[in-house]
């Protein structure tokens, strides 16, 4: 046992071991379809059946999820898979069992309401990249009560002001390439009392992450007490504070981890999810654990396809999740060389996905893509699970967790085949896994309710399968002389194209149309050097093709890359104010 550093952080004398006593990757091709039966439900009318979720008056899902894995740890009534298993690119390891997770999470529970003086309910900033304390903070907030505020690592002084400022937080945890960004705006922060670094060297004014000490009790919490807040950006205004309830992600959750991604404690799922984004929570934290699954974690400075195959290859991850992004970018490698035989799981959020990638992907790994589609407001709002019928370009049937109905603009449920917003019945019973409130923000919060619904600002269609469509964000909808063009349709036409590694589309100004389609184009490598205004032509007569005719992009334009969030989706809206001329 010893202790050791990475990336600027000290771990906190961990067991390392050899990748050697992994399998040898054989790098054989995985050839026909591969379908997993599902193992804690026989179909998705069992699911609606089987789900039936009890809220106590108290939860803590630090107290009554962790430790009693722990405890049935010790009693031998658990596998040997560990809870968390975290690795880098320089092959070193971190294993924690449900065991060592609670040892090292109450002696930093310790450092927050002892060190610190925080009380339940005080509010804690993390910004911390994927590194295993990440993990030890999120669960000694558990413990302590005190409210979670997770962060991107890329956040900037400004962005770190303004959410030091709105929500009051105490304390903040980071590393050292952050900490200076945090002490140039902590004196415009009259709340923030301590500060935390995650570090094997010492900064002036800073508590060290490596300063533990001895056990902790964990508090009592409500079901409903604060447990989380994640700042969550919309088109127009300053982010909004996402608060979420002990039970809402602590409970609620068991939909995504016991349905949806399918785990049992035999699992190891790989979640890819930036640490600042709520996803990273969804199926990083509290779906796996509440099922008893390992957690794993591949800490890559930037994402790399090779590195992912690699480690899908040479790991026994069973479930996969990550953005469709990621996937476009791991069908353009030739994946023949690699050994997928031990993925049995293959789910993707944040955005749709597009068939064609999903198609591509099934044909190098014999596995489908199952979809899901929630929000930071919400757990899994539809998906696609297990021995469902998938449908490309679907995302699915909704959950068990919510009425899920395509609704009008006052709120009125709109009959099959009819595009609308996508809604979830909160009358007469709020669902408890929908987020409690925009902090601060009470209109906000009201201007999502209408009628007897919650609109997720997205939107959509039913079909007569139940099956939910895409159709995009509310307000990325075109409206092209009298035509609505949802921009997902035409990204997947254009997406089919050899030429084109992917696509964005906005609208644009026109002064006879109104708005007319625009594509933001990533040729791939072997197209960038042939005729551009060719090429364009080529892609308008191919869409006209396989979609209706009035879809086809009028205006295209190529980039060597697309703006995206941190999480991987496409930011949309900064191509769309580009168009319009708007900052």
């Amino acid at each position: 046992r010893l202790i050791f550093w990475t990336e600027k952080h000290v771990f906190m004398s961990f067991q390392l071991k050899a990748l050697s006593i992994f399998p040898i990757n054989f790098k054989c091709q995985i050839r026909g379809h591969r379908v997993s039966p599902p193992q804690n439900f026989t179909g998705y009318e069992s699911i609606k059946q089987q789900y039936s979720p009890q809220i106590p008056e108290y939860f803590n899902f630090a107290e009554d999820v962790l430790d009693v894995w722990a405890e049935k740890e010790k009693k031998g009534e658990k596998g040997s898979n560990p809870a968390f298993w975290w690795v880098n690119d320089r092959k070193q390891e971190v294993r924690w069992s449900f065991e060592e997770l609670g040892f090292h999470s109450r002696r930093l529970a310790n450092v927050l309401s002892g060190a610190c003086g925080l009380n339940q309910q005080d509010r804690v900033f993390l910004v911390l990249p994927r590194v295993p304390e990440w993990w030890l903070v999120n669960v000694a907030c558990l413990r302590t009560g005190t409210v979670l505020l997770p962060g991107t690592s890329q956040l900037t002084a400004r962005d770190i002001l303004h959410r030091l400022q709105t929500s009051g937080a105490r304390c903040v945890i980071t590393d050292e390439s952050l900490a200076p960004l945090l002490d140039a705006v902590a004196s415009q922060c009259s709340s923030l009392q301590h500060k935390i670094l995650v570090s094997p060297t010492k900064r002036e004014g800073w508590k060290n992450f490596g300063d533990l000490v001895s056990d902790h009790e964990c508090v009592k919490t409500r079901s409903d007490d604060p447990m989380t807040i994640f700042f969550t950006s919309g088109t127009t205004g300053s982010p909004k504070m996402t608060q979420h309830s002990h039970s809402s992600y602590g409970i609620g959750l068991t939909v995504n981890g016991r349905y949806w991604l399918d785990l049992t404690e035999r699992d190891v799922l790989w979640n890819t999810s930036d640490t600042g984004w709520a996803k990273s929570a969804w199926s990083s934290v509290y779906a796996p654990w509440i099922q008893g699954a390992c957690v794993f974690i591949h800490h890559m400075p930037r994402f790399d396809s090779h590195t992912v195959l690699e480690t899908l290859s040479s790991y026994p991850i069973s479930t996969f999740c990550t953005a469709p992004t990621a996937y476009r970018m791991l069908v353009q490698e030739d994946m023949s060389s690699y050994n997928f035989s031990n993925l049995q799981h293959c789910l993707c959020a944040g955005e749709p996905i597009n068939p064609e990638v999903m198609e591509k992907w099934r044909s190098a790994t014999g596995l489908d893509i199952y979809e899901g589609y929630g929000q930071t407001e919400t757990v899994l709002i539809a998906g696609t699970f297990k021995g469902m019928k998938i449908k490309p370009g679907a995302f699915g049937k909704a959950s068990p967790e919510y009425d899920v109905q395509v609704v009008d603009e006052a709120g009125n449920v709109l009959p099959r085949g009819v595009e609308g917003n996508l809604g979830i019945r909160v009358k007469p019973h709020k669902p408890f896994s929908l987020f409690t409130e925009y902090t601060g923000d009470p209109d906000r919060t009201a201007e999502c309710y209408v009628g007897d619904f919650y609109l997720t600002g997205d939107r959509g269609v039913m079909d007569e399968d139940d099956y939910l469509w895409f159709v995009g964000r509310a307000d990325d909808v075109i409206l092209s002389a009298g035509y609505r063009i949802g921009p997902f349709e035409v990204e997947n036409a254009l997406i089919e194209h050899q030429a084109v590694a992917e696509s964005a589309v906005v609208s644009s100004p026109d002064p006879i149309r109104g708005e007319v389609v625009k594509a933001f184009v990533v040729l791939t490598a072997e197209y960038k050097s042939q005729d551009q205004d060719q090429l364009k032509k080529e892609l308008q007569m191919y869409v006209k093709k396989v979609t209706a005719p009035y879809k086809y992009p009028r205006k295209v334009e190529f980039v060597e890359q697309l703006p995206k969030t941190v999480s991987g989706k496409i930011r949309r809206v900064e191509l769309r104010n580009k168009e319009w001329g708007r900052s």
